[in-house]
């Protein structure tokens, strides 16, 4: 089985604190997410994983989006990029960026659940015949006309043409943070439980994608594989297991709860 080969040391460079394990899940009420998956280029295999995790080929990539109205951090907006990758046998993704709107929202994310979130503009628009979503840093908002102009946003994405899909046609997979813990640097395991009320199957593109903004400037998103969005509420139970990144799942996972 193929192992990740980037140096933990530094990933771990800039990796979210978490204090205390909360005892408690997290409710996201009135969301709309966005679920997209990409192709990524050869280089970012296994070069963008720790040893602890597996790269599936070809590599892809998992990008979601949520706008969300109710919250403990009230309502913000939230994009995260992952790795597709497996711990052990089990599919999962590894989080190399992720982006909120406010300051309450990337407190929550990286304190709680290990996300690496920054401060960032992140705007989802869903409309009668698509979604469109755009990230920039924050204090430097753009849209898809300034995209084209060279204006250097974090990402760019329309989605369009939706299909209605049954609310049990998807499946999401749960993310692997790398976070300093009370156990030491650790990827935790965040799952999120969704319930939609509503499911569309869309044709998505990336306008604009620049992979350095997100942390991994390896990651080359060049063929959308599938794009959905949802209306739901969402869950995410307390942590309950975390895995040193340098060993494989048999070998480094450790209960917490």
């Amino acid at each position: 089985m193929i192992s990740g080969t980037a140096s933990v040391d530094e990933l771990a460079a800039d990796a979210p604190q978490i204090s205390a394990f909360s005892s408690e899940p997290v409710r996201l009420a009135g969301v709309t997410s966005l679920s997209l998956v990409a192709e990524l280029r050869r280089p970012a295999r296994e070069a963008v994983l720790p040893p602890g995790l597996h790269p599936i080929v070809p590599p892809a990539m998992s990008l979601e989006a949520w706008d969300v109205s109710e919250s403990p951090w009230g309502a913000f907006s939230a994009a995260f990029v992952r790795i597709v990758c497996r711990s052990g046998a089990r599919a999962r993704t590894f989080c190399v960026g992720a982006a909120a709107s406010t300051d309450d929202a990337v407190a929550g994310l990286r304190s709680q659940l290990g996300f690496p979130a920054r401060p960032a503009e992140v705007a989802m628009r869903r409309h009668y015949n698509g979604v469109d979503l755009a990230v920039a840093p924050a204090g430097e908002a753009h849209s898809a006309t300034a995209a084209r102009n060279g204006a250097g946003p974090m990402l760019v994405l329309s989605a369009l043409d939706p299909d209605p899909l049954s609310v049990g046609d998807l499946q999401h997979v749960g993310s692997m943070n790398l976070a300093h813990t009370p156990l030491g640097l650790r990827l935790v395991q965040v799952e999120t439980h969704h319930d939609p009320s509503r499911v569309e199957r869309l044709a998505a593109r990336i306008d604009a994608f620049d992979a350095g903004a997100w942390g991994q400037p390896l990651l080359d998103p060049y063929w959308v594989v599938s794009c959905s969005v949802s209306l739901e509420e969402l869950k995410i139970p307390a942590i309950r297991f975390v895995c040193d990144p340098g060993l494989p799942a048999a070998e480094g996972t450790e209960r917490v709860q």
